[in-house]
């Protein structure tokens, strides 16, 4: 595109800070994009701890393949495709057919402008995701210490439930059970704000 896109020159000045070893860079693109990701992908799953784990895995596999991003479509164009693939590979593994109805990678682009200008332009989808982010950010700080570092090491350090395991000197299981109950405690914060936003969208659908 010859305009230039404020949005998309930050983006890629994050990308390159990434690829030049600064991983707190990724950190700013994951906290940029986390819930338009997450929302993307309960189009195709609507269980939001599953939701949780593959937007993790999303990010993960975006960090892993970003020395190979040279900036030939937007950011947000790119990491789009890896969460669809992401979604669709997981509910292929556990048996579930991913929805027919998409939006086509040869598409995103065109869909991505208008969902960000829906995004940003609209001051109650603004307030919404602030309010999403405090939120969480309340429901993290609110949870007992084992249960806040459990999720924080998922989450935002993207470790394994083995290294997690390793790091808090617990076994899997109680690993497991720790995100879970955050998870949990999280979801509990966020489920009004997710209703709300849903009925937002389908207000604005009809």
């Amino acid at each position: 595109m010859a305009e230039t896109d404020p949005t998309q020159e930050l983006d890629l000045e994050l990308v390159r800070r990434v690829q030049r070893g600064d991983s707190a860079a990724f950190d700013l693109l994951v906290r940029k994009y986390q819930h338009r990701v997450v929302a993307l992908i309960g189009r195709y799953i609507h269980d939001w701890s599953e939701c949780q784990d593959v937007a993790q895995e999303t990010f993960l596999r975006a960090y892993r393949a970003l020395g190979n991003f040279r900036g030939d479509s937007q950011f947000y164009t790119w990491l789009h495709r890896i969460a669809v693939n992401t979604a669709k590979n997981h509910l292929v593994a556990h048996n579930r057919r991913p929805p027919t109805a998409d939006v086509d990678a040869a598409d995103a682009e065109q869909y991505d402008i208008g969902a960000r200008l829906r995004d940003t332009d609209t001051p109650e989808r603004e307030l919404m995701r602030q309010e999403m982010e405090a939120a969480v950010m309340k429901a993290v700080d609110g949870l007992p210490e084992e249960l806040r570092t459990a999720i924080t090491l998922r989450e935002v350090e993207g470790l394994s439930y083995e290294e997690i395991a390793q790091k808090m000197d617990c076994p899997i299981g109680t690993v497991r059970s720790r995100i879970f109950r955050a998870r949990e405690a999280i979801d509990e914060q966020l489920r009004p704000l997710l209703d709300t936003d849903s009925a937002t969208r389908e207000r604005a659908r009809s």
